[in-house]
């Protein structure tokens, strides 16, 4: 299903060109037509490739002025249905806009106006603009590890998906999205992405490819081996600890705001010996991380160490702490859109005050109101 995952999409977009005046009676040429993206639940990048396969959008051209109608009508506007949850933006990289729900539009390329007097009568060309379409939230948690973490197995036992499991160190190569169905219906998200390794913020790996899906996440969820991790014998071993400070220096290398998002910690193969043991030694750790950060080269170690919502020690062979997980995974969300729920409806409440402030300073009354107040 998600085997030919597209994520971006490069288009060409021109506006309808104007329609001819009509210089002996002043008759106005129609404007040329727009072409709008526009947001669609059910779409797809992947849909939109394999029904517009040419990639060009060009909208309607102006009707001409003539004498049964002195002003012609604009030109047919052009839609190019996009998913939910798509930046846009130019050749250049300058965002043009983004589309976070259903039924968004943005104007990506503008008409030519009609013939007129001050054109001369006559009419002119549509703006021509190549445009980018990157797909921004991909999945509400991002499983963020090391190769070998046991991410792919951890998508088959908490989600639908069915990811290739192997004993070698790259088995996803591509995002690989899976859905946690709760009893109550409710569906989270989630995407296992493919395996971060040191030096990724340079594109060593998967590099940013890796990065940039990340950045499409709400939280995210570190998935360690609680024995370590080592990539190949060339490489050093990394313990636990190790491990999550080293994968948070590779997301703040490639863009600080990352380190932002809320995050989780899973901690899997519990099942294995003396894991107990290691777990005691990496909590201590976590909770002290400032002892331990003399042990790593200056260039390791990250300006913020990640606040983790929670810990949860797992095995995704023996199912241990699967379902604490699922639920933790679940309380954070829900927490989460509370608290941006709370800021949005803040943020609109003040604007509402400063608006009402600004209309009623400049025509002070006795009864000045400065908050916003309900009316019967």
């Amino acid at each position: 299903m998600y085997g030919n995952f597209i994520d971006n999409l490069r288009l060409f977009t021109r506006g309808g060109s104007g329609g001819m005046g009509y210089p002996r009676l002043g008759g106005e040429g129609g404007k040329g037509g727009d072409v709008w993206v526009v947001a669609h639940n059910k779409m797809t990048l992947k849909q939109l490739k394999d029904k517009y396969p040419q990639k060009r959008f060009v909208a309607g051209e102006g009707a001409n002025s003539r004498v049964s109608a002195l002003k012609g009508s604009k030109g047919k506007d052009c839609e190019i249905p996009v998913p939910v949850g798509i930046s846009v933006t130019d050749e250049n990289g300058k965002i043009i806009g983004e589309l976070n729900k259903e039924k968004d539009r943005l104007l990506v390329a503008e008409g030519g106006l009609g013939g007129k007097l001050l054109t001369n009568f006559l009419p002119l060309k549509g703006q021509k603009r190549v445009i980018h379409l990157d797909l921004k939230l991909m999945a509400d948690i991002g499983l963020v590890g090391f190769p070998n973490a046991g991410k792919s197995s951890l998508l088959s036992q908490i989600s639908h998906a069915k990811p290739a499991i192997a004993d070698y160190a790259f088995t996803t190569l591509k995002p690989e999205l899976g859905k946690i169905m709760y009893n109550d219906f409710k569906q989270i998200s989630v995407a296992d992405l493919p395996g971060l390794i040191e030096g990724a913020h340079m594109n060593k790996g998967m590099g940013h490819k890796f990065l940039k899906h990340i950045e499409r996440t709400r939280q995210l969820l570190f998935v360690v081996d609680i024995s370590g991790f080592q990539l190949s014998s060339q490489t050093q071993y990394r313990t636990a600890f190790e491990t999550i400070i080293l994968l948070t220096k590779e997301l703040e290398l490639y863009k600080e705001e990352l380190q932002t998002k809320p995050a989780l910690l899973a901690v899997n193969k519990m099942d294995l010996p003396d894991a107990q043991d290691k777990f005691r030694v990496l909590m201590n750790q976590l909770q002290n991380p400032k002892d331990f950060l003399h042990l790593f080269e200056k260039n390791m170690i990250p300006e913020r160490t990640i606040e983790f919502q929670h810990i949860i020690p797992i095995s995704a062979i023996t199912r241990e702490g699967i379902d604490e997980l699922k639920n933790c995974i679940r309380k954070s969300l829900d927490e989460h859109a509370n608290w941006e729920n709370d800021a949005y409806h803040k943020k609109q409440l003040l604007n509402l005050q400063i608006s009402n402030t600004v209309s009623y300073s400049e025509t002070p009354s006795k009864n000045t109101v400065t908050s916003p107040r309900m009316d019967n």
